[in-house]
C-alpha cells in the first residue's frame, strides 16, 4: 500500500528522493568517516606499540648482552604507567624467555618462541613482536600486548553520526515540505490538465503559469505542446487516410513483384525448353547425314532442316540479346525514309516460314498509294513478323491470319488479326509485360520466350507510336494494332546505286583464321576453302600473331576469348605490324552487346561479326572487301 501509495503521487516522490539522497549521502560520508578513523586508530596504535618497543629494545640491549635477567625486568615494570599494554616480554637472539612482565587482567601467556616482526590484530587486542638489533646484530625480540580498544571507539563514532542524520532526516523533511509548494503545485496543475485533455479532447485548454523559472517554462512548453497537437489532430487524419493509399498501392507493388518473379521463373523454365526444341532435330539431321549414303534427297532435307532450327536458334539469342538492350535502355533506331510497303513485305518474308509450318492461311491487304514513315525498317519488319508469329503461335493449326494497313491522315494503322485462342478480359493490358505469356500449356508446342510482344511495344514507342491489344475473350482470336506516324514529306527513300562492275570476288585470298574452338574454327576454314581461298588456322594468339607475319593474310578472323593473346591485343599487334598493317580484321565472337562492338572498333578490327557466322555474310564481306581494294588501287 505505501509504494502503490507513492507510486501514485509526485509529492511524496519528491519527498522520498529528498530523504534518499540526504541518508544516501549521510550514509557514504559515515562509512568514510568510520572507515578513516578506524584505519587511523589502528595505525596510531601500532606506531604507539612500536615506538614503545623499541624504547623497550634500546634499554634492555645491555642487559641481554650481559646476561642480566633483573635488569630487563625491571625496564618491563616501568609499563605499569600503560595500563592498556597487558603482558610484556624479552626474548633472547636464540628464542628463550628472558624476562616477562604482566598486568592483573592479562593471562600469563606468553609465546613460546617470538613471531614473525610487526603486529596484528588479534579479537580486542593488538599483538606486537620487535628485533633488538645492536650493532646490526639482533640481540632478542620484544614482545607487547595491548587492550586495542575498537569497540569503545566505533561505538562513540556510531552515536556521533546517528545524532547527525536523525538532524538531518528533520531538515530534509522540512525541505520537502517547502519544495512541495513550490515545484510540485505547478507539476500537479500540468497533470489535471493533461487528465482532462485525454478526457475531453479539448486541446484549447492551457495551464495557468505561477512562476518563471524551469517549472514556468515547463509550463509554457506544455501549453505550446498541447497548441501544436491540436493543428497535427485534424493533420493526422488526413495522413492516415494517405497512408491507407500507400499501403494499398505498396500492395499492389508487392503482387507485381511476385508476379515478375513468376514470370522469371517461367522465363528460364521457358528459355531451356525453347533452346533444347532446335537441338533435337539437328541431332538428327546429323545422324541422317551419316546414315543416307549418297541419297541426294535425305541429304538436302537433313540440311534444310538443320537451317531451319539453326535460324531458330539464332532468333532466340537474339531475342535474349533485345531483352538487355530494353532492360539497360541501350536499344536505339537508325532511322530513315522508308516504304511501309517494303518494311510489310520483309516481315511477312520473315514469317512466312512459320506461318506456313503451321498451316494457316495468311492474307496482307496495303494501302495502294505508297506511304513512307521515318523510321528504322529492320526494327520496324521486327515488330510485324514478331506480330505474325504470335498470331501463328496462338492459332490451331488451319487457321486464319490477316494483317492490313490503313492511312488515317497523318498517321497509318496496322492491324494483326487472327481467330486463335484469344486473349482472356484481364490479360489484354498485361501481355505486353515481359516474360508474359497467354498459354501456359502443355499443348501449345511453340510457347516462346514471353518477349516478342515486349519488344514490339518498345519499338512502337520508339517510333512515336502505339500498339494495342484488342479480343473478345478466350478461343475467340485476337487483334494486334499498331499505329505509326506518316513522314511528313512524301520524299522516296533514297536507294543506294547499284554497282555496274558487279561484285567484288570471294576466292583467291590469303586468309588466317584463329579461334580456340577447334571444331569451328576447322569448318569455318573448310567452308572458306570450299569458296577458292588459301586458309591457315590457328588456335592461340601468340602463333597466330607469328603466323601472320610470315602469311601476310589479306583478311584475318580472329576470336576474342584466344589463350595466350586475346582477340583485342592481337588487332593491335596486327595493326602495328608492317606485314598486316592493312589486313581486314575481323572479329568473330560469341559477344554481341554495344559495348563489345565498340571495343573491337577500338582495337583496330574492321567488322565484327556474332556466331553463328552466315555463310551468305561472309561472302558478302569478302566481295565488299575486295571490291574496295580493287576501287583504291
Amino acid at each position: 500500500m505505501i509504494l502503490k501509495s507513492i507510486d501514485r503521487s509526485i509529492r511524496r516522490k519528491l519527498m522520498v528522493v529528498m530523504l534518499v539522497t540526504t541518508m544516501t549521502s549521510l550514509l557514504v560520508a559515515a562509512v568514510a568517516l568510520v572507515t578513516y578513523e578506524l584505519r587511523n586508530y589502528e595505525r596510531s596504535w601500532s606506531n604507539d606499540l612500536q615506538t614503545q618497543a623499541d624504547i623497550l629494545a634500546r634499554a634492555t640491549a645491555p642487559a641481554l648482552w650481559f646476561d642480566d635477567a633483573r635488569s630487563a625486568r625491571e625496564n618491563l615494570a616501568l609499563l605499569k604507567a600503560r595500563p592498556q599494554i597487558l603482558a610484556a616480554a624479552i626474548y633472547s637472539a636464540k628464542g628463550r624467555l628472558f624476562a616477562t612482565y604482566a598486568t592483573d587482567k592479562a593471562q600469563d601467556r606468553f609465546p613460546t618462541l617470538p613471531g614473525t616482526e610487526g603486529y596484528e590484530v588479534v579479537g580486542d587486542q593488538i599483538v606486537l613482536f620487535h628485533r633488538i638489533v645492536e650493532n646490526n646484530e639482533i640481540l632478542g625480540t620484544v614482545y607487547l600486548r595491548a587492550t586495542y580498544g575498537l569497540m569503545d571507539r566505533l561505538t562513540g563514532y556510531v552515536t556521533i553520526l546517528g545524532a547527525v542524520l536523525l538532524l538531518s532526516l528533520v531538515v530534509a523533511i522540512l525541505m520537502s515540505a517547502w519544495l512541495q509548494a513550490a515545484i510540485t503545485k505547478p507539476i500537479l496543475a500540468i497533470t489535471q490538465v493533461a487528465r482532462e485533455v485525454m478526457e475531453r479532447r479539448d486541446f484549447s485548454l492551457r495551464v495557468r503559469k505561477t512562476t518563471e523559472d524551469e517549472i514556468g517554462y515547463l509550463v509554457d512548453a506544455f501549453n505550446d505542446m498541447l497548441a501544436e497537437i491540436g493543428r497535427r489532430a485534424a493533420a493526422l487524419e488526413a495522413s492516415n487516410l494517405s497512408l491507407q493509399h500507400e499501403m494499398a498501392e505498396r500492395r499492389g507493388a508487392e503482387e507485381a513483384l511476385r508476379a515478375a518473379d513468376k514470370r522469371k521463373d517461367e522465363f528460364l523454365a521457358t528459355l531451356a525448353h525453347e533452346l533444347r526444341n532446335p537441338l533435337a532435330p539437328m541431332r538428327n539431321a546429323l545422324r541422317i547425314l551419316d546414315v543416307a549414303g549418297g541419297d541426294p534427297t535425305a541429304q538436302k532435307r537433313a540440311r534444310d532442316m538443320m537451317e531451319r532450327q539453326l535460324q531458330q536458334m539464332v532468333r532466340l539469342v537474339d531475342d535474349l540479346l533485345d531483352v538487355s538492350r530494353i532492360t539497360t535502355g541501350k536499344l536505339a533506331l537508325r532511322t530513315e525514309r522508308t516504304d511501309l510497303a517494303t518494311v510489310i513485305r520483309n516481315a511477312v518474308d520473315t514469317a512466312r516460314p512459320f506461318v506456313d509450318s503451321r498451316g494457316h492461311a495468311l492474307a496482307v491487304k496495303l494501302p495502294h498509294e505508297p506511304v513512307y514513315l521515318d523510321a528504322d525498317p529492320t526494327r520496324l519488319a521486327q515488330v510485324f513478323s514478331n506480330l505474325l508469329n504470335n498470331a501463328a503461335k496462338y492459332t490451331d493449326p488451319g487457321g486464319r491470319i490477316a494483317l492490313s494497313a490503313v492511312r488515317e491522315g497523318d498517321k497509318v494503322v496496322i492491324t494483326v488479326t487472327d481467330n486463335g485462342i484469344g486473349i482472356a478480359p484481364g490479360m489484354q493490358h498485361a501481355i505486353f509485360d515481359m516474360f508474359t505469356q497467354v498459354d501456359h500449356s502443355l499443348e501449345r508446342s511453340h510457347a516462346g520466350l514471353g518477349v516478342g510482344l515486349t519488344l514490339a511495344r518498345r519499338l512502337v514507342e520508339l517510333h512515336g507510336g502505339t500498339i494495342e491489344a484488342k479480343s473478345d475473350g478466350l478461343n475467340r482470336g485476337s487483334q494486334f494494332q499498331v499505329s505509326l506516324p506518316v513522314a511528313a514529306t512524301a520524299t522516296e527513300p533514297q536507294t543506294a546505286p547499284q554497282d555496274a562492275a558487279g561484285t567484288g570476288a570471294v576466292n583467291g585470298h590469303r586468309i588466317l583464321v584463329a579461334d580456340d574452338n577447334v571444331d569451328f574454327a576447322d569448318s569455318f576454314a573448310l567452308i572458306l576453302r570450299m569458296l577458292g581461298n588459301e586458309v591457315r588456322v590457328t588456335h592461340d594468339g601468340a602463333e597466330a600473331l607469328q603466323m601472320a607475319k610470315t602469311f601476310e593474310p589479306e583478311f584475318c578472323f580472329l576470336d576474342i576469348g584466344l589463350p595466350k593473346i586475346n582477340g583485342y591485343d592481337l588487332a593491335e599487334r596486327l595493326r602495328a605490324a608492317a606485314e598486316t598493317r592493312n589486313s581486314t580484321l575481323i572479329a568473330v565472337t560469341g559477344w554481341g552487346q554495344d559495348k563489345d562492338r565498340q571495343r573491337a572498333h577500338a582495337a583496330g578490327f574492321d567488322h565484327h561479326m556474332v556466331k553463328p557466322v552466315d555463310a551468305q555474310a561472309i561472302e558478302a564481306l569478302l566481295r565488299s572487301a575486295s571490291k574496295a581494294s580493287t576501287g583504291s588501287s
